[in-house]
């Protein structure tokens, strides 16, 4: 991309010129945010004689970075001297050069996935004694809550409470912050929570950043925390040039701490602050737009606004009741064959869901129409068993104190060494990590040592020598430890694995190509933040994905599957205001991900998890707008829906769901009966630990061992307990 104002419209033009103090840019979907945010970055370096070193721009996703990054690079000289990253990767990067500074941490620190995090919670109050089980289930929502507050742990306690004592609380929190400090790690949350506490604890940190980046601009910023909030509002303090772009309509990940009434705090913070708004779409066809204005406009939480478009051809969104699932499924599988004949290709379509376990039957009948297809949402690469081993053991490389990585592969390939040699291990090292204990002399003369023997052996051997390259370490580490030798290539599970083992080595070898200085601490940074949805939409193949791993993405044509009332919206939200206008909010973002066609769908019966249901359509299916409209023969032939009087029945009932169900659903699973940290088997997922149940206890998130964590609906999910 050219740097071009010509390729701007009026209102972004407005925005980009306004250089200086507190900038808001409300961008609905499609408004072109990226181009605007691109081009006032070389803006500022061509006509406003603007260091690029003195920029700082934060997006959400390394793919928005990287491509921000390229688009700016096309632009302008001096690009590579912009500072564009995620606000993880930004404080990552302040956080090895000074973390040294609050003490009990050095630069090499290991980023806890949120595996490790689970793991090492359970440890911290078994530790304690904590064993009731809602007991574990309350602490992790109060530790989230904590990290997300931007509160010191003395102002959350004495300004939260729960069910539970919050002394009890604040003694599991300080544990556990004390068990990464011991390891040497940080979680995702404490990035930027320490990253705070080195602003405020060094302010000539703070004073160093703040005047380097005299131009901060923040995309995405409806989905901000307090804590990102916080640390822009610092970073601006000198300057205060903070130009951000957000949209409320487009805030859904609540659950996740994000909150877009810090787009409404920005106006208050900043009172002399410009508003602009950017309420044109270069996406979406007309037709595909008015349904999303449609759907949205039924939220109160937003600032007012209405996208429009000039792309006024286009057909009209198709709606379709499908009799069960496996017809849903075969109504896209036509569709996409269709529209492939005319010209369309496979990394064009999208199929949309906002439940993951819905994919199973796409899967099937994409196979059967010989589909290709990329499942996304669900389990990710670096998150399955084999490569978390072999994550686990470079770890241990780079940071000798990191005990939760040598607590998972110390027996992996099996060595006989138990919790109780641990504890054992533990007690001998005392102060020590169990590497440092493992690798000291003095231990060789411990009857204990013989079970450590071979490993000590071979991670002094691989600590010490000189590779040439990192692949080549990587590969030593595969070899020596006898990672393949686990498996048994003949059984094709095992081969699998063998297969994504050499597939991690391929991807460090992309990764020493382009980054030929770069060390074994970086790539292991660079895959903790990574996200598999940075490679949607680039492998020629149909996308299947979750509404939550397309945020930002576009496609010519999308599928919105399984709308259904306890689908999407989900079933948990029917209690909360706020929770459905996140759904509502979600069902935008869907919608709004389509450029040229749009397909929705939605089941009479749903078998799910082991159970056959009757269905309810989704009420988003009444705001669409889209009910007794005229009807073509070519929307006949793909099945639209049109039968306006079946729908308006149950329709008409679907704020009596209750009564819905009373008569057409059968009896449903006491869902009682399971419990935090309970052991489970499911016949697909193998076996499993809960280790988190809704409020309302109807949907469980399970971690399976070779499948990672996985959101099931307890009522209907056919599990055993063991």
């Amino acid at each position: 991309m050219k740097y071009d104002l010509s390729t701007l419209n009026e209102e972004q033009l407005v925005a980009l010129k306004a250089v200086d103090g507190a900038v808001l840019v409300t961008a609905g979907a499609g408004s072109g945010k990226t181009r605007l945010l691109t081009h006032r970055i070389a803006f500022l370096i061509k006509e406003c004689d603007v260091s690029p070193y003195s920029i700082l721009a934060i997006t959400f996703t390394n793919k928005a970075a990287k491509e921000m990054a390229s688009r700016v690079a096309e632009m302008v000289e001096g690009a590579e001297r912009v500072w564009i990253s995620t606000f993880h990767s930004m404080c990552v990067r302040i956080l090895r050069q000074d973390i040294h500074r609050l003490g009990s941490y050095n630069k090499n620190f290991t980023i806890f996935s949120e595996s490790d995090s689970e793991k090492a919670i359970k440890k911290v109050l078994e530790e304690l004694n904590f064993k009731d089980e809602k007991f574990k289930k309350v602490f992790v929502k109060e530790l989230s809550a904590y990290k997300n507050s931007g509160q010191t742990l003395q102002d959350f306690l004495n300004t939260h409470s729960c069910e539970f004592s919050m002394q009890d609380i604040g003694k599991a929190i300080s544990f556990y912050d004390n068990y990464l400090k011991k390891n040497n790690a940080l979680d995702f949350d404490d990035l930027l929570l320490k990253t705070i506490e080195l602003f405020k604890t060094c302010p000539d940190v703070l004073q160093y950043y703040s005047n380097r980046f005299e131009y901060i601009l923040v995309d995405e910023f409806q989905d901000t925390n307090t804590v990102q909030y916080n640390l822009i509002k610092m970073l601006a303090q000198v300057h205060g040039n903070l130009f951000v772009v957000g949209d409320e309509d487009q805030c859904i990940y609540s659950w996740r701490g994000a909150n877009f009434q810090n787009i409404f705090s920005f106006k208050r913070d900043f009172p002399s602050v410009k508003v602009f708004k950017l309420e044109r779409n270069y996406r979406s066809k007309a037709p595909i737009l008015k349904v999303a204005n449609n759907v949205i406009k039924n939220n109160a939480s937003r600032l007012d606004k209405n996208m429009w478009t000039d792309k006024m051809d286009g057909d009209e969104p198709v709606l379709y009741n499908a009799y069960d699932e496996k017809d849903e499924a075969l109504f896209v599988a036509t569709n996409i064959q269709k529209l492939l004949a005319q010209g369309y290709k496979f990394d064009d379509f999208a199929v949309l869901m906002r439940l993951n376990a819905l994919s199973r039957n796409f899967e099937e009948v994409f196979l059967s129409y010989n589909i290709p297809h990329r499942i996304y949402g669900g389990f990710k690469f670096y998150e399955r068993a084999e490569i978390r081993n072999l994550i686990g053991y470079l770890r241990i490389f780079v940071n000798p104190k990191d005990d939760v990585s040598f607590a998972r592969i110390i027996n992996v390939p099996k060595r006989g060494i138990g919790d109780g040699t641990l504890a054992k291990l533990e007690e001998i090292g005392k102060e020590k990590s169990f590497i440092e204990t493992v690798i000291d002399p003095s231990f060789k003369s411990n009857p204990l040592y013989k079970k450590f023997d071979e490993f000590a052996s071979a991670y002094t051997e691989i600590q010490s020598a000189n590779y040439s390259s990192l692949s080549q370490m990587v590969e030593d580490v595969v070899a020596k430890f006898k990672l393949k030798s686990i498996y048994n290539p003949t059984i094709e599970d095992d081969l699998n694995r063998i297969l994504n083992i050499e597939q991690f080595i391929s991807s460090v070898k992309d990764f020493e190509n382009l980054n030929p200085q770069a060390d074994l601490g970086q790539f292991l940074e660079t895959i903790t933040l990574s996200s598999d949805t940075d490679e949607i939409g680039q492998e020629g193949a149909v996308t299947i994905a979750t509404v939550h791993s397309v945020k930002g993405l576009e496609f010519k044509v999308v599928f919105i599957v399984g709308l259904e009332e306890g689908v999407f919206p989900i079933s948990r939200a029917f209690n909360s205001n706020a929770e459905l206008e996140e759904e509502r909010r979600l069902m935008y973002v869907a919608i709004t991900r389509a450029e040229e066609k749009l397909f929705m769908s939605y089941c009479t019966k749903r078998y799910l998890y082991n159970s056959s249901q009757y269905q309810m359509p989704s009420r988003f299916c009444r705001e669409l707008g889209l009910f007794g409209q005229t009807k073509s023969k070519q929307e006949a032939e793909v099945k639209r829906f049109t039968v306006k009087q079946a729908v308006e029945e149950k329709l008409s009932q679907m704020f009596d769901h209750d009564q819905f169900f009373k008569k057409q659903e059968k009896p449903r699973k006491d869902v009682s009966i399971y419990h935090v940290g309970q052991k489970v088997s499911h016949p697909r997922f193998g076996d499993g630990e809960i280790v988190y149940i809704s409020d309302d206890g109807l949907v469980g998130d399970i971690i399976f061992e070779d499948f990672g964590k996985k959101s099931l609906m307890l009522e209907l999910a056919p599990l055993e307990i063991l």
